[in-house]
């Protein structure tokens, strides 16, 4: 909670929604969006919707062509099958393509949905149902968030990313609604951009170094 509460004033707390699309293209988008920078995605994104208005469209499309307009993102080659494999399961799981249903089911439930997909990870399943227009209190964890946790002690050093997750949710409180949940990935996030690099953290800068195990030891 001291690690929310300092980030929350560090970066100013609510952090406003940086997407508002409905949760099947927050899929897409999402899937994108591994590691990949944020802007190469959404211009990835932004082609991909332009082209097919309607994602069964791209579903049928030659696979050359979807991996053409994805270009700018990493593994295109790999990106561009998986997603028509994916919005193909989704169709075939529940005979249209949408995601909306999922808002009334609870957040282990959807996010299991999703999982049974392959292809679809714990980052992925959680950025839908909170990064969309569902706005569910899931938590997402990237390789920004990841390092600042790990740093900070919250997960242990050999824990990766995908089993992070149930890990740090656990650490929120139970009543944390989706906004507050979304701005603890954000601000993580965000130090991570900011402060606490990869290489070289700013540890002189960080309102968390008197509480963080790793400050100043971290080349």
């Amino acid at each position: 909670m001291v690690v929310h509460e300092r980030l929350c004033a560090a970066y100013g707390c609510p952090i406003a929604y940086f997407h508002n699309l409905d949760p099947l293209s927050e899929l897409v988008s999402s899937l994108l969006s591994h590691r990949t920078r944020n802007a190469d995605s959404g211009r990835a994104f932004k082609r991909l919707r332009e082209r097919f208005p309607d994602w069964a469209d791209m579903i049928a499309a030659p696979t050359d062509e979807v991996e053409a307009l994805i270009e700018g993102v990493r593994w295109p080659e790999l990106k561009a099958p998986r997603l028509q494999e994916i919005l193909a399961a989704v169709r075939d799981r529940t005979g249209g393509l949408s995601l909306d249903f999922l808002g009334s089911m609870s957040v282990p439930e959807a996010r299991a949905w999703l999982e049974e997909i392959p292809g679809v990870g714990p980052k992925t399943s959680a950025a839908v149902l909170s990064f969309s227009t569902l706005r569910m209190p899931a938590l997402p964890v990237d390789s920004h968030h990841h390092r600042v946790a790990q740093r900070l002690g919250l997960v242990g050093p050999r824990v990766d990313v995908g089993p992070a997750h149930p890990i740090l949710r656990a650490q929120l409180p139970e009543d944390w609604s989706a906004q507050d949940i979304y701005d603890n990935h954000e601000v993580l996030m965000i130090h991570g951009q900011k402060v606490c690099h990869f290489r070289r953290p700013a540890c002189g800068a960080c309102v968390l170094a008197d509480i963080c195990p790793s400050a100043f030891r971290v080349a």
